[in-house]
């Protein structure tokens, strides 16, 4: 492991020629390597540094390239899947570095009026990262979990042929909180940012938010487009909800434990203690809403939803906490459109912010 290594931040020739990906190749890259104690809930997983130096590294640069912005319009432009890198090291993540991969299945079960794989009946197969905003993972400390998802097409996980991916971003209030438990986080796309509880690390927040301005724009929202998008027809117009939510259902193990890692409480939560084989699911519930208010600035947002309809599931069967889940998975960030159904109001096109 290379806990200091950054990588390739900024999007290269291997990201632009990105045509798909198998569901294989990506499972096993993630599911390689895993780190030692995972099995036993040691609590031995490295956990890497988020600090403002970090974001900071370069930012004298005279033609503005620095590290943090180059991954930021990375993150939005490249779709890859996997970014190895020529060293196979992968690259640094400046923000949630520590996380957790796993697998499943997407499926939507109830009548929707959206296109793509929020229509009815639609289903594949899943690799999903949860994590944590900073340094932070332990139980009793405030955290802000994240959960990012990409879908493939298929339901095949030896499908042959290379497909592309959508992905979803959701993420509990940006500002932390300091839920206890993994079942109770509320995972939205659009989630509030209570920017005052992070304290002296509110300067990473504001920056965080600054930087995705003046790359993309609206940092605190992730829209769905690109899920409403994978498999449609040519020709079929794209409509996406507005807000997505994630829930854990009632039912699933609550694991115990003082100063708990949120990585060994997952991995509890499908595995028994020094067994591989998974024995749970991780169930949650998938819930949209196309009525959302939103007040105050990007620091201080709050948000009003209502009329919530659960339209599926997202089941996870099996998970790894491993280098090649935080070092090489890339989840791609949709850019935002005005119009969230129209490509043609996208904000940043061919590598630039219009």
């Amino acid at each position: 492991m290379q806990p200091n290594h950054y990588g390739i931040e900024q999007l290269v020739d291997e990201d632009r020629a990105y045509v798909g990906s198998r569901f294989s190749e990506v499972h096993e890259a993630v599911f390689s390597h895993p780190y030692p104690g995972i099995w036993d809930g040691s609590g031995r997983m490295p956990i890497y540094d988020v600090t403002l130096l970090k974001l900071l590294r370069g930012i004298l640069s005279p033609r503005g390239d620095y590290l943090f912005r180059q991954a930021t319009a990375r993150a939005v432009d490249s779709r890859a899947d996997l970014r190895w890198g020529p060293d196979s090291k992968g690259f640094r993540r400046l923000l949630h570095p520590n996380g957790i991969c796993l697998s499943g299945v997407w499926e939507i079960t109830q009548p929707t009026s959206y296109s793509g794989y929020f229509k009815s009946g639609s289903k594949a197969l899943v690799i999903a990262r949860y994590s944590t905003c900073c340094r932070e993972t332990r139980r009793g400390h405030l955290r802000s979990f994240g959960l990012v998802g990409k879908l493939f097409p298929t339901t095949e996980p030896e499908h042959e042929l290379p497909l592309p991916t959508a992905s979803f971003i959701t993420q509990q209030d940006i500002g932390g909180d300091r839920t206890e438990y993994v079942n109770d986080v509320e995972l939205l796309s659009a989630p509030n940012t209570s920017s005052w509880r992070r304290g002296f690390d509110i300067s990473i927040l504001m920056l965080t938010g600054a930087v995705f301005s003046k790359v993309d724009s609206k940092p605190t929202i992730r829209q769905l487009y690109d899920i409403a998008e994978l498999g449609k027809p040519s020709g079929e117009p794209t409509r996406a909800p507005a807000v997505m939510r994630l829930l854990m259902t009632p039912g699933q193990p609550r694991i115990g434990g003082d100063d708990l890692d949120f990585r060994d409480e997952i991995m509890s939560q499908i595995f028994d203690r020094g067994d591989r084989r998974p024995k749970r699911q991780i169930i949650f519930s998938v819930e949209v809403t196309d009525h959302v208010k939103t007040f105050g600035p990007d620091a201080f947002q709050r948000r009003i939803f209502e009329n919530w309809r659960r339209i599926g599931t997202l089941t996870l069967d099996h998970a790894v906490a491993s280098y090649n889940g935080d070092f090489v998975l890339h989840f791609h960030h949709p850019t935002w459109r005005a119009d969230r159904n129209n490509p043609a109001t996208a904000t940043r096109v061919n590598e630039r912010k219009t």
